[in-house]
């Protein structure tokens, strides 16, 4: 028996950093962001000899050893698979100690601002749970998934990521000062989903980031109520409410403009979500054809979210292959995370 999960990678369009707690906990955060056609997947397949095999595909990591109650976290190897083990097992499992290979994989590197981090986490607990029978819906699984990776594995980042995973789709996301998460799914016209898939292209420069530092810087401004960076939250939150609205009526055009809007206020939550490198690579793209550039999560690098008209589309692409990074067709996933058993013999 096989047990199969695989969830899917988001773009962030507006709002992103309202949903980090240093602002949320004060203002309310509000994050509009749609799922992909580009997933982590996991596959775990149970055993009975008292070990436990974990191959990550994705950062070329892997552990054969003894079944353990609990994993070591603090070399940080496989942190993401140990951490949401060590939980499973407390609290699901008696704190008895689980025998399986597990095999993970992503469609997008590791760093590139799709959530795949916090993509990945969602997987794999959507595959303990179809494995052991949790009966998790779908508010647990995603403040599950948050907990693990920000209070047990004391990662930095905000909330949207998880909740995105597991319920997929178009969302408009509220983040509470209490600390409630709302997931408001939209109902976006078949005609809007083509328009915005016509009009979007992805480009990954082929350098990963970490966006801990970023987001540390960001959360510090805002703590330190830095008034610079605070009101471009404040705008990236309209910006989120503002973009919602458009894809909703249908207007795409709009939709470019307010794209434009998020990514200068983006720009300004911290000095070092853009670069020169970055900044060229968005100039070039802007002079052969993309009305909008947005950089996809915190910042830094990874994949840029581009806006164009559909006549100019392929000169865009034609003018991005010049480049060294890759190209990625936006295609909207419509479900979130989803889990199945294959029964096949393992030779």
């Amino acid at each position: 028996m096989e047990i199969r999960s695989r969830a899917p990678l988001r773009i962030g369009v507006a709002g992103g950093g309202t949903d980090l707690p240093s602002y949320y906990k004060e203002y309310g955060g509000a994050v509009f962001n749609a799922t992909i056609g580009m997933y982590a997947y996991c596959t775990i397949v149970p055993t009975d000899d008292d070990r436990i095999v974990i191959i990550a595909h994705d950062n070329n990591n892997s552990y054969d050893g003894p079944s353990v109650s609990r994993f070591d976290i603090e070399d940080e190897n496989l942190i993401l698979h140990k951490g949401v083990y060590n939980r499973i097992v407390r609290d699901y499992n008696g704190g008895k100690p689980l025998s399986f290979i597990m095999s993970t994989s992503n469609d997008a590197p590791v760093g590139s601002g799709l959530g795949t981090s916090s993509t990945m986490v969602v997987a794999i607990l959507e595959a303990f749970d179809k494995w052991l029978g949790l009966g998790l819906d779908s508010y647990e699984k995603a403040y599950l998934a948050y907990d693990i990776e920000r209070h047990d594995l004391k990662l930095s980042g905000g909330k949207q990521d998880q909740y995105s995973a597991v319920f997929g789709g178009f969302n408009m996301m509220e983040f509470k000062p209490s600390g409630e998460t709302i997931v408001n799914p939209l109902r976006v016209s078949g005609s809007a989903i083509n328009e915005l898939e016509c009009s979007l292209v992805l480009y990954y420069s082929g350098k990963s980031r970490s966006s801990a530092q970023i987001i540390n810087e960001q959360i510090k401004n805002a703590q330190n109520k830095n008034k610079s960076t605070l009101e471009a939250m404040h705008e990236l939150k309209q910006s989120a409410e503002d973009i919602k609205d458009s894809i909703l009526v249908g207007d795409i055009s709009r939709f470019a403009e307010i794209l434009r809007r998020s990514w200068e206020n983006k720009k300004k939550t911290s000095a070092i979500v853009s670069n020169k490198e970055l900044e060229n690579t968005i100039n070039y793209a802007m002079s052969n054809g993309a009305e909008a550039v947005k950089v996809s999560g915190a910042g830094g690098g990874g994949f840029l979210m581009l806006y164009c008209n559909p006549f100019n589309r392929q000169k865009l692409i034609d003018a991005l292959n010049m480049l060294n990074g890759k190209v990625y067709p936006v295609k909207f996933s419509k479900t979130g995370a989803e889990s199945w058993i294959v029964n096949k013999k393992i030779n």
